[in-house]
């Protein structure tokens, strides 16, 4: 799955931005999408992922209750709505396909060892 992001800028905090993943290549429907990103001299991290169809999710701690991830499969796009932006959630947003496992109940997702990354779109919150 090739993707390509979309929607960053720049924003005060308190902000919102709405980010958008389109990918192509076959296989989309059926696949775990997640959204990383990378602060300048901070390792990647993930943010949030969703499964195939929509019904299960997982985010961060540090972004809950702000952030709402989304999919539209006949789009092939997901979505990341980010409210109440802080000047912490600054960085290089990435979207990419992502393994997923059930952990005591909960949705759980994991960045594949050899994932091809997109351009990425930049998000930068100022205070």
């Amino acid at each position: 799955v090739q993707v390509v992001e979309s929607g960053g800028g720049l924003v005060q905090a308190g902000g919102s931005l709405r980010l958008s993943c389109t990918a192509s290549g076959r296989g989309f429907n059926d696949t775990a999408m997640g959204w990383f990103r990378q602060g300048s001299e901070k390792e990647r991290e993930i943010v949030s992922c969703i499964n195939w169809s929509g019904g299960s999710s997982f985010y961060r701690d540090s972004v809950k209750g702000r952030f709402t991830i989304s999919r539209d499969n006949a789009k092939n796009t997901v979505y990341l709505q980010m409210d109440r932006l802080k000047p912490e959630d600054t960085a290089m947003y990435y979207c990419a396909s992502v393994g997923e496992f059930y952990d005591g109940g909960r949705y759980h997702c994991i960045q594949y060892q050899y994932t091809d990354w997109g351009q990425g779109t930049q998000v930068t919150v100022s205070s």
